[in-house]
């Protein structure tokens, strides 16, 4: 993909970027080296005062920096002003609790003293995707320049200005020179970064091949790995659940970012004594969703960030439909597309759609549906919603919606997931470690396994 702005609620390419020369590459890789020898030695104090800057920064242009993410992923603006501010959050967070999170960790043995301490690796390697252009990279950026490590950002192709604004913003905070840096450069450059002495460890938010692929030269070099990939998040929904609170919140968990969210609800698991009632529920409720200009806060879903993902998201739901599933709403794309404003009919848009009566051997048995479709699925009791909920290669997130609270622990217990939310959807939180187990990927993000993940964790033991 070339590396460019595309707006995608009209097609128009804004802004195409050149990549990085190898010999550019290898000058901002020898920036990274030199900047953390001496950003190694500073306090956690002007780290944190640098990360409350950050903070400050991003808050106090807040709808300049949601205007861009909107022009180059299509996200709403609305939830696009969220994600600054929630990058932020995330800032104040590491900036007021990393130092305490990397604390000497006493041990009584038989030395005199015995502890832990959490040392700084060097240059990591970040490969960020373009659903949530900030919130990924801050995620990141935030506990791993606490930690004392420097970031190298390969940001994706088609959010180049989101991923040079970033850059800009922590070099306005104070953060030295090669402390953070942006690579503008293709996927096919990842594996020689990697493996580059130069860097020491590597993280990336993707698809499952881009993981895969990451991992691969990274365990060729013998470097460490986190990987937060994708997802086909499970929504039970029980009989002793709220079903009014459960259908109104199923709408924003499927649609967060135009349902372009690795941790979106996108198979609604519903038992048969309420599954009626949902249903009417969730069609009403999907009916109701305004589709257009992203730019507008009264729009409630924008385009898909690109045409592929489009055409691919339609061919997925024509599979189910061909098989015989029900689209209860949506599912048209040629209708959708003649309701729009001309100056739009050449955006991504896919019309919000519900899937229903969805027979085995589909897409929807082990694919990611990546866009603004709910499949829905019955059980006859809490077994078979649980048998179906682990039924997929994934595993990154699940939220259960029951009152029963036998059912709330087995859910703990038994769904395969990195996160379990009940009566609630799921969501990445700070305070919390954030990640996947299966083939959503290993590692935790996020709360104090987040600023550890990425350090030497060095035993020390004095007579």
């Amino acid at each position: 993909m070339a590396i460019a702005t595309i707006n995608p609620a009209t097609g128009t390419l804004i802004q195409p970027y050149e990549a990085l020369t190898a010999a550019a590459i290898d000058q901002r890789l020898t920036q990274a080296q030199q900047g953390f020898q001496t950003y190694r030695t500073t306090s956690f104090e002007q780290r944190s005062h640098w990360l409350h800057q950050v903070a400050e920064i991003l808050e106090t242009q807040k709808q300049a920096y949601g205007e861009l993410m909107t022009l180059e992923v299509g996200k709403p603006i609305k939830s696009a002003i969220a994600e600054v501010e929630k990058c932020a959050w995330v800032c104040r967070f590491y900036a007021d609790q990393g130092a305490a999170f990397l604390q000497d960790d006493v041990t009584e043995t038989d030395a005199s003293r015995s502890f832990v301490r959490y040392q700084p690796l060097g240059a990591v390697l970040a490969v960020m995707p373009w659903n949530f252009p900030f919130w990924q990279v801050l995620r990141f950026a935030a506990p791993t320049l606490m930690a004392g490590n420097v970031a190298l950002l390969k940001h994706a192709s088609n959010v180049p200005q989101c991923a040079l604004a970033i850059e800009e913003i922590l070099a306005k905070a104070g953060f030295p020179p090669g402390v953070f840096q942006t690579l503008l450069v293709g996927a096919d450059a990842v594996a020689n970064i990697i493996q580059d002495d130069r860097v020491q460890a590597a993280t990336l938010t993707g698809s499952e091949p881009a993981g895969a692929s990451l991992a691969a030269a990274a365990g060729k070099a013998i470097k460490p790995t986190l990987l937060e990939l994708g997802g086909s998040d499970p929504f039970i929904v029980m009989p002793s659940a709220d079903i009014e609170q459960a259908a109104a919140t199923a709408v924003t968990a499927r649609m967060l970012n135009n349902g372009q969210s690795c941790i979106a609800a996108k198979r609604f698991i519903l038992h048969d004594a309420i599954a009626d009632q949902f249903l009417v529920l969730l069609v009403e409720k999907f009916r109701a969703l305004t589709v257009g200009d992203p730019r507008d806060a009264a729009i409630d879903v924008g385009p898909l960030a690109t045409p592929s993902i489009r055409d691919e998201l339609a061919q997925q739901v024509q599979a189910c439909v061909d098989a015989g599933a029900k689209a209860l709403v949506g599912g048209n794309l040629p209708a959708l597309q003649a309701q729009l404003p001309e100056s739009l009919r050449g955006g991504s848009f896919y019309p919000p759609t519900v899937l229903a009566d969805i027979p085995p051997g589909t897409p929807a048995d082990q694919e990611e549906f990546f866009g603004p479709v709910a499949l829905t699925f019955r059980v006859p009791d809490w077994d078979s919603a649980l048998a179906l909920a682990n039924s997929t290669s994934l595993g990154l997130g699940a939220s259960v919606w029951t009152a029963d609270s036998s059912e709330q622990e087995r859910a703990i217990a038994e769904l395969e997931a990195g996160a379990v939310f009940i009566n609630g959807l799921v969501k990445s939180d700070p305070r919390l470690p954030f990640g996947g187990i299966k083939r959503s990927g290993y590692g935790r993000e996020l709360g104090q396994p987040g600023i550890r993940a990425f350090v030497n964790a060095k035993t020390v033991w004095i007579r």
